[in-house]
């Protein structure tokens, strides 16, 4: 008798090894199962049972309806390798309660594919792009490190290799890795994109051996000017690193940057934690544009650019944790955000004309806060010498909501 307590789902992690690869728990969890549901590539691997088989729809979300109709019933949903790492567990759970589910993880694709290298698996970075933008790479791009990477077929693996000589990291070793644990896996180690064979098949891991003398992207906040695109709307990278220590990133938190520009301050927010989001705050269609470009190219294509003037922009938006306002400083935007935010976020603004330095040091006197006069200035010739030149100053204000 069937225990009526008992998870009606069971999610078992399946792979190229079909039924051979499954534990025990996964095995029984199949032979009394009444539906069994899976990608047309895992289906093709099992043997006959007594349950209903059921082809997984594309897109994966048509699916989640047809599943659910099953509550109740004894039900297996067949999911690449560990279902909770780049997997589709994570997917499921969220339309059902913890007691409705069960999984029943095999080896990852990570893990297979390290075992193979013979690369500790803790070392490696691991990038599910298979249905990303395979330029998400671009903050991984370290000489000496190494990156195991899911991708959807040929031509993506043909892209990525594009990807590193665009970087100037041609010089890195490819390892492509297909049909891991199954009985037709093939390993080939390649040297970029000239050498890659035409008949690489799903599914398919790349291990990349990182070298090259590409430009890698320093792990502190400010990033050298000319990795943006820009019309000298751009906080320069000095006062970059100043105004980003400021703002504080913390892991999943959420910047509205008034004023964007070229993107850089929140490209650098995004780049700080995968987790992060940005929301970037632009009046001109050409420059909000631009931030997008630069963003894409430097790995964080899900920077937000709001197009247009603020304050009336920022309605409706997602309550930020930190604000920083880089352009468009008035006392109307001052006063819109201090009736709209929380309690508790952290604002950064900066000036460089004397009216809004005068604007911010009448908020700093009854709001509170710090304010900071940033001065730089740079080596440069005077006739056959050399002397300091000064840029305009910054006044930054500091507070908190």
């Amino acid at each position: 008798m069937a225990d009526v307590n008992a998870p009606w789902l069971t999610v078992v992690g399946w792979g190229e090894s079909g039924t051979s690869g499954l534990s025990a728990a996964s095995r029984n969890a199949l032979e009394d199962a009444d539906v069994v549901f899976g990608a047309k590539r895992h289906l093709r691997l099992l043997p006959e049972l007594k349950a209903s088989v059921r082809e997984w729809p594309v897109p994966f979300a048509d699916g989640i309806p047809q599943l659910l109709a099953e509550r109740g019933g004894r039900v297996v949903m067949l999911v690449s390798g560990d279902p909770f790492w780049f997997g589709a567990g994570t997917t499921l759970s969220k339309h059902l309660d913890p007691a409705e589910w069960r999984a029943e993880p095999a080896p990852s694709t990570f893990s297979l594919a390290a075992s193979r290298l013979g690369w500790a698996l803790e070392t490696c970075q691991c990038l599910g792009l298979h249905a990303r933008p395979l330029t998400r790479i671009r903050p991984y791009l370290q000489p000496g490190r190494r990156l195991i990477v899911l991708l959807r077929d040929g031509e993506a693996v043909a892209e990525l290799a594009r990807l590193l000589e665009r970087y100037g990291f041609a010089g890195s070793t490819l390892a492509v890795l297909e049909a891991l644990g199954g009985d037709q896996e093939r390993h080939r180690t390649l040297a970029g994109a000239g050498s890659l064979p035409d008949d690489i098949r799903h599914p398919v891991a790349v291990g990349v051996d990182v070298a090259g003398e590409g430009p890698a992207l320093p792990l502190v906040p400010g990033l050298a000017d000319d990795f943006f695109e820009h019309d000298g709307q751009i906080t320069k990278q000095a006062v970059r690193a100043v105004t980003l220590s400021a703002l504080a990133p913390r892991a999943g938190e959420r910047l509205w940057d008034i004023g964007t520009g070229s993107g850089s301050i929140a490209i650098e927010w995004l780049l700080a934690h995968p987790a992060n989001q940005a929301v970037g705050f632009e009046r001109s269609p050409e420059r909000a544009e631009r931030a997008r470009l630069n963003a894409r190219n430097l790995g964080v294509d899900w920077l937000d650019v709001a197009q247009g003037a603020a304050p009336e922009v920022l309605v409706d938006r997602p309550a930020p944790d930190a604000v920083f306002i880089g352009g468009g400083l008035s006392q109307e935007l001052l006063d819109t955000l201090w009736r709209v935010l929380p309690t508790g976020v952290r604002v950064v603004a900066n000036a460089v004309t004397l009216e809004s330095e005068a604007l911010l040091a009448q908020w700093q006197q009854e709001q509170g806060g710090e304010l900071l006069r940033l001065g730089l200035a740079a080596a440069a010739p005077i006739g056959g010498r050399r002397g300091w030149k000064a840029s305009y100053p910054i006044v930054q204000w500091r507070t908190v909501r």
